[in-house]
């Protein structure tokens, strides 16, 4: 059966472009990356939603999956590969891109088309029960993504997926629908524009809700980051001494014994109490 057009693939009301000015450009896509917010908003019931689940998930030992091809591979790339040095959680979130990691850097051709490329990837990876799996696609049709959600939902693994075009394949064949509509692009079709700043929010909110929800921050801070440079040690430092009064050599002696604030945080008090 034909797909219906995704809303990313109609044009959009400014035309012209190629005569408007550097400034005008700037003005006109800044006009609509203004609304992109305020989609992902209107999908935040959802959203909150998959947060509760995949964090159930995660606490009984499951992981997040994200499959994509394209920008929305790259992009679920990304904040999986965010995760560990922020939280200080490895092995919870991995990205799947269609034609595997050198599809980060320079297109496949043709990957995307595999509609079984995504269910190797996943079985390769190990997916199982306790795991989530999210398929990220503006367009809602590419095979790689809706194939691979539609064995993982048969196989009883709980479904997800992030898209733009609410009457999509991947919006039916996802447990749990994440739509952010978009709707057309300044540039007809090129999705790594609304569509992707879209799907990068929603990612940001999902990871950042999921590892909050699993208690890897308090109040404001990620107590479990790993102090990988100097920019991190010098910001466990700070989080040390506002949080126990101490001096800035004292919490460097901390950080450094116990590897993470959290944990610095917690010797700390257990001594001075």
């Amino acid at each position: 059966m034909k797909q219906k057009l995704s809303p990313t693939e109609k044009s959009g009301a400014l035309d012209g472009l190629e005569q408007m000015s550097a400034r005008e450009i700037v003005s006109a896509m800044n006009d609509l990356d203004r609304t992109v917010a305020e989609a992902v908003d209107r999908a935040g019931d959802a959203l909150a939603g998959l947060i509760e689940r995949c964090a159930n998930r995660v606490a009984e030992g499951g992981r997040i999956f994200y499959l994509g091809a394209g920008t929305s591979g790259r992009l679920g790339v990304v904040d999986a590969s965010e995760i560990p040095p922020t939280f200080g959680v490895d092995g919870v979130f991995i990205g799947l891109i269609a034609g595997g990691d050198g599809a980060i850097r320079h297109a496949v051709e043709g990957a995307e088309d595999d509609d079984q490329g995504g269910v190797r990837d996943l079985q390769a990876a190990g997916v199982c029960e306790k795991d989530v799996v999210v398929g990220i696609a503006a367009s809602g049709r590419t095979p790689y993504v809706v194939g691979a959600v539609h064995w993982a939902r048969e196989q009883g693994i709980d479904t997800a997926c992030i898209t733009s075009h609410p009457e999509g394949a991947l919006a039916a064949a996802a447990r749990w629908p994440i739509v952010v509509e978009t709707g057309a692009e300044f540039v007809t079709g090129s999705t790594r524009l609304k569509a992707g700043t879209a799907q990068k929010l929603a990612l940001n909110t999902l990871s950042t809700g999921i590892m909050i929800r699993c208690g890897h921050v308090k109040g404001n801070r990620m107590v479990d980051m790993k102090l990988s440079n100097v920019k991190l040690v010098e910001r466990g430092v700070r989080m040390v001494m506002e949080q126990t009064g101490c001096d800035a050599v004292r919490a460097q002696q901390l950080l450094t014994e116990y590897g993470s604030v959290r944990h610095a945080v917690n010797a700390w008090r257990k001594f001075a109490g």
